[in-house]
């Protein structure tokens, strides 16, 4: 019998995956969603983020790296480099997971902007170094914009739908471990 800690775990490690999976399958859907041909919000990198922020042990990095590179391969993006890109953002978050938790989430939001602003200036800067095709800058930035207005739904839509909430500080599991 598999005790409930672990249970827990893999039972959200499979929910990531499986959310990760649905928003590759409806981005791939030949409707088109965005008005006038802006990108939508990336709702992957959006709820890798507030997870890993939230529990980062439900999200490991293995499972990181492999939904963004499928969707890398799936998008025909240069593959490897945004899996690259939100693996050393997520883990950066992950090192201060314990010193976020009691953080107000304006500053929350604040931290994920700047990291989203962090990661799309790496990737035109890798892209610029090795003279590949950019995307349009504005597209980019309106793409940005738009992850980070729809990171709030995100948070609330992960803890109201799947119970997923901070740890609080001094938390401890069931073997006495703090969290």
């Amino acid at each position: 019998m598999i005790d409930p800690i672990t249970r827990r775990r893999l039972s959200y490690r499979t929910l990531f995956v499986v959310i990760g999976l649905v928003l590759i399958f409806v981005r791939l859907m030949p409707v088109d969603h965005s008005p006038g041909g802006l990108p939508g919000p990336d709702l992957t990198l959006a709820l890798t983020l507030a997870w890993v922020l939230r529990r980062p042990e439900y999200a490991p990095a293995l499972l990181i790296v492999l939904v963004f590179l499928l969707e890398d391969i799936m998008f025909w993006r240069p593959i490897g480099l945004w899996a690259l890109i939100v693996l050393g953002a997520t883990e950066f978050l992950r090192r201060r997971e314990q010193s976020l938790r009691d953080l107000p989430f304006a500053l929350e939001w604040a931290l994920v902007a700047g990291l989203l602003i962090a990661m799309v200036a790496v990737k035109r800067i890798v892209l610029l170094v090795t003279m590949v095709d950019q995307p349009s800058l504005g597209l980019e930035l309106f793409q940005m914009l738009v992850t980070l207005a729809a990171y709030p739904v995100v948070v609330l839509v992960s803890r109201v739908a799947f119970g997923l909430r901070r740890a609080a500080p001094g938390e401890v599991d069931a073997y006495g471990h703090r969290m």
